[in-house]
């Protein structure tokens, strides 16, 4: 999933939960369909932290200047 956009994993979650609210899956569907579903929506909430820290480190200086800093995420290491 590291090369997912998060556009794509979000819209595959969103596919999972109509899925799960349709309540056609047998029990075994929908378990392997939640466990799906938390996967993506863990790498949805960890790009929307990576790009608030981002925006964080855009607006974030003493002087009231924007300055643009390096934004380095544990994938670029």
């Amino acid at each position: 999933m590291a090369a997912e956009k998060f556009e794509t994993s979000l819209k595959k979650l969103e596919e999972v939960v109509r899925k799960l609210e349709g309540g056609s899956l047998s029990l075994d569907d929908s378990i392997k369909a939640f466990e799906e579903g938390v996967k993506h929506a863990a790498f949805c909430a960890k790009k929307l932290d990576e790009a608030e820290r981002k925006v964080e480190v855009l607006i974030k200086q003493r002087d009231g200047s924007f300055r643009k800093e390096p934004f380095t995420t544990d994938d670029d290491e």
